[in-house]
């Protein structure tokens, strides 16, 4: 008997696109090119995986022939690369080992597996928190950008979440810069923590830029972690390093206060980025009691020297050495003057800043003139 349902292509295509990372990446399985469609009376699930992360999300049924559910594996990319040169509604009908897929004059047919041959998602999903999407949304942008990709210390490869009874936090480190984000609206009273792998953090933003939900819920399953939203589930595999114990090197005791012009300072660091061509060489920055004096010598390009207005430092002068890039790629993530904490040419630099929900904190450590090219 054929069965038919109407969905919105709108819909379908959402929920496609943001699986398209998943079910295209290459596994030891084929089944993990397609995605599984779950058809109910009301509801369609679609479930893609790639054996390390996997997405669940449900699409609204306008109009249903279904009376009992029935699933099916459809060609990932194909049904993607289809469904988005339609319009409107679309009515999908199954015929054995058919899908037929019609929209206004267009007519199509792609073949159908047998959703056994697809791998199982986890089950029984244990909620621990709930989140605000546009806090948990900022918190991983104030982040992300510094998580490696292929790091020789695996256990950098990944952003470290920690929950506790007095914060939220998270944590990524290149070895040479680290950057955090806290927040204290969301607590557990048993602290725990997970090492989530940098893929899997950059697709759960993408969900969450597609998904406009207010609330999520954060969670365990089967040893992997779980955002959750009102029609999606996002699950991840753990990397199972251990994060290097960087509390010991945010202490700011014996350091020094000040702040910078974010505008003068960020104009500045472009510049002395300009002049690297390729290669490591340190700017020499000199604070003293209202000026920051950035000098950069590029034998082969050119010469920087600048000065950069500094507020309320009442310190000796320091001279310290830092690689402007790295100060640059977590300075434009902060807002008007910046506050930072400095001690010495051998201690990193601390920058902090604070909203109403979260604390942004970012460090850079120097570079000694034996590592310098200067």
């Amino acid at each position: 008997m054929e069965k038919k349902f109407i969905i919105e292509q709108k819909e379908l295509l959402s929920v496609l696109t943001a699986m398209q990372p998943i079910c295209t990446r290459r596994t030891t399985l084929d089944a993990t090119s397609c995605i599984m469609f779950h058809i109910g009376a009301k509801e369609l699930i679609l479930k893609s995986t790639d054996l390390e992360i996997s997405l669940q999300a449900s699409c609204p049924i306008i109009e249903s022939d279904f009376r009992q559910a029935e699933q099916f594996l459809v060609p990932g990319k194909r049904i993607f690369d289809i469904v988005k040169e339609l319009n409107n509604t679309i009515t999908l009908e199954l015929r054995e080992n058919q899908l037929n897929i019609t929209c206004d004059d267009v007519h199509l047919t792609l073949n159908i597996k047998e959703a056994s041959e697809f791998p199982p998602l986890p089950e029984r999903i244990e909620n621990l928190m709930q989140v605000e999407s546009e806090t948990l949304k900022s918190m991983l942008e104030s982040v992300s950008f510094l998580v490696p990709q292929n790091n020789s210390n695996p256990a950098l490869n990944g952003l470290f979440i920690e929950v506790s009874p007095e914060t939220f936090k998270m944590t990524a480190t290149d070895g040479h810069s680290l950057a955090q984000v806290s927040s204290t609206e969301f607590t557990l009273e048993t602290a725990q923590s997970w090492l989530l792998p940098r893929r899997a953090v950059f697709e759960l933003k993408k969900i969450l830029e597609s998904y406009q939900d207010t609330a999520l819920f954060l969670g365990t399953c089967s040893s992997q972690l779980v955002f959750s939203g009102q029609h999606f589930n996002f699950f991840s595999k753990l990397l199972v390093d251990t994060f290097p114990k960087y509390q010991p090197i945010l202490q700011k005791d014996g350091f020094h206060a000040a702040k910078l012009d974010r505008a003068h300072f960020l104009k500045t660091l472009k510049r002395s980025t300009c002049l690297l061509s390729g290669q490591f060489i340190a700017t020499q920055f000199k604070f003293s009691h209202n000026t920051v004096h950035v000098v950069m010598n590029n034998k082969e390009v050119g010469k920087l020297n600048d000065r950069v207005p500094l507020y309320e430092y009442t310190h000796d002068e320091i001279d310290v050495r830092f690689y402007a890039p790295y100060l640059l790629s977590g300075v434009q993530s902060f807002e008007e003057n910046i506050k930072f904490y400095l001690h010495s040419a051998s201690k990193p630099i601390i920058f902090e800043a604070a909203s109403e929900k979260i604390k942004r904190l970012y460090l850079v450590m120097p570079v000694s003139a034996a590592q310098s090219q200067n």
